[in-house]
């Protein structure tokens, strides 16, 4: 056989096997093509969020946040069950919320978040253990947040705090409060795995709760503030949204007006390079330092 016909031949062998190998991947690992380039783009969106946190104008940083979480949800569609898209939706929808829409319409805040926290539970009820504990008591429910494992603990950080600002907005119903002693679970979940997850996102968390609550409802003024203060020492100080929620909670329900002036003054004198990763959240938390400061004479 002459060397051209060997070497077309061999080049034909090659093609069919590659061809049947790609039909293969397809067929039999579940995964579409579709699904495929959606995961290998998974990166570009993440990287896209993180710029976007590094954001300085806020109009900018709304618009950005608003696409991507459409163009997320378009991707989740395609691949429903992928844990990634399904944090950085949780993620996503989680801050919309907070950062741009619960101070104006409390009502459309609600459902970003609970958008937010349904997308984290498709991805936490992926866990058998947690799925089958889901609707029943609440001490089945509390022992199964034992079997997450560490590589979900972003997930269950996001997902209760979706679910907490949904019941937030909605103080006022009892339906919803009854939900927030499976998401102080959950919380403490991550508390005891990395306090320092998130700019110690965990002792924020509780320093709200428990400076918030009624001390019949297990509200305690003293422990949030030591939640607070130790969320600022391991963020230096420089993850200046806590400095906001340590005033508007437990320096307001103390009725501590120096304390509350010290701490949105800090914010607002503060230069927003001391955290050069997370512009977006300090510049956020300057405009409602400077909001808050002018309601001081109807607080105190």
């Amino acid at each position: 056989m002459p060397v051209t016909y060997r070497l077309f031949y061999a080049f034909t062998i090659y093609m069919r096997t590659i061809a049947i190998f790609t039909i293969f991947l397809v067929l039999f690992t579940g995964c579409s093509l579709e699904r495929l380039a959606i995961r290998s783009t998974t990166g570009l969106i993440e990287n896209s969020l993180e710029a976007t946190e590094e954001e300085t104008d806020l109009i900018l940083a709304e618009q950005s946040i608003a696409s991507n979480l459409k163009l997320l949800e378009g991707m989740i569609k395609t691949d429903p069950n992928n844990r990634n898209l399904l944090l950085l939706a949780t993620r996503g929808f989680t801050s919309y919320a907070l950062g741009f829409v619960e101070e104006e319409d409390p009502e459309r805040a609600t459902s970003f978040y609970m958008r937010a926290r349904d997308y984290g539970l498709r991805g936490l009820r992926q866990n058998r253990d947690f799925d089958r504990a889901f609707d029943k008591p609440f001490e089945e429910f509390e022992a199964s947040l034992e079997h997450i494992s560490d590589r979900d603990i972003p997930l269950l950080f996001w997902t209760a705090n979706a679910w907490a600002g949904a019941i937030q907005q909605n103080i006022g119903d009892p339906r919803s409060l009854a939900n927030l002693p499976k998401v102080e679970a959950m919380m403490r979940v991550v508390l005891e795995r990395n306090e320092s997850f998130y700019y110690a996102g965990p002792h924020l968390f509780f320093g709200m709760i428990l400076s918030s609550k009624p001390t019949m409802f297990g509200g305690n003024t003293d422990k949030g503030r030591e939640h607070f203060e130790r969320a600022l020492e391991l963020t230096e100080n420089r993850f200046l949204i806590t400095k906001f929620f340590y005033a508007r909670t437990y320096a307001v329900q103390t009725l501590n007006e120096s304390l509350f002036e010290d701490l949105l003054n800090r914010i607002l004198e503060a230069d927003l390079d001391i955290l050069p990763e997370q512009k977006l959240v300090n510049t956020i938390a300057k405009r409602r330092a400077e909001a808050l400061l002018e309601q001081k004479d109807s607080l105190f």
